[in-house]
């Protein structure tokens, strides 16, 4: 499963662990991506929506 919502294009972004000492080591960020059923353009499409725009579109 490709961590990429389907309506606005959120992925996956990269960042730093940092310890207590202040060591930097690289992370990276997932998108909190749901399956859903939801409607575009009229038509009933399945998709990984982010949970942002899970309350923006309207569920099928």
């Amino acid at each position: 499963m490709s961590r990429v919502c389907t309506v606005c294009g959120k992925g996956q972004t990269t960042g730093n662990n940092v310890s207590h000492s202040k060591r930097r080591t690289r992370r990276t960020f997932k998108a909190n991506v749901q399956k859903v059923s939801y409607v575009n353009d009229g038509k009933v499409v399945t998709g990984y929506v982010c949970t942002r725009c899970l309350k923006s579109v309207e569920r099928a």
